[in-house]
């Protein structure tokens, strides 16, 4: 027999992410902090960001939250990345004030899914949130990730969305819901 060998199934090594070629916004340098304001936007010469991530925990530049990671990591592959922290959910205006995303939203309920971060065991409200300042329980609805992917498509629903995080593997599977 002289058919080709099928090699598809061997493993490969993955190409490394910093060997791509930097985006062209590279050349803005990299930021003191990943901007949530229009204002902190015009502090670095910005008109737009590339991406804008979602989350429902609160921004702390640090690697123990990972919407910080992946905005760092992003910036430093030269895109422009701006944050959107613990959004009013009941309403798009909260999700335009970085306005247009040029490449794509990156959406995620925060380091903990909203329900557990939410309920206890016995399906009680918690009192408090680990993952907002001040410890203050109510500042992401339930299913946070599906909320915030609705705004965002009510925001602009032309961009692109990528859904991340603990939440958004989780929700696939239907027999995860508890409640």
């Amino acid at each position: 027999m002289n058919a080709p060998l099928d090699v598809s199934f061997f493993a490969r090594a993955a190409k490394p992410l910093s060997s791509y070629r930097k985006y062209w916004a590279s050349r803005f340098g990299t930021a003191p902090f990943l901007p949530m304001s229009r204002a902190e936007m015009d502090k670095l010469g910005w008109d737009s960001c590339d991406v804008v991530l979602v989350t429902g925990d609160a921004y702390v530049d640090h690697p123990s939250f990972g919407m910080a990671v992946i905005g760092r990591m992003l910036e430093a592959q030269g895109f422009r990345v701006g944050i959107i922290a613990q959004p009013d959910w009941t309403s798009a205006e909260a999700f335009k004030a970085l306005g247009k995303p040029n490449l794509f939203w990156g959406v995620t309920a925060g380091n903990m899914d909203s329900m557990i971060n939410r309920y206890t065991a016995d399906r009680k409200i918690r009192t408090d949130d680990a993952y907002t300042p001040g410890d203050v329980a109510g500042k992401r609805p339930d299913r946070a990730a599906i909320v915030y992917s609705q705004r965002c498509r009510e925001a602009y629903k032309d961009v692109p969305l990528i859904l991340g995080g603990i939440e958004g593997s989780l929700r696939r599977i239907a027999h995860y819901d508890y409640w």
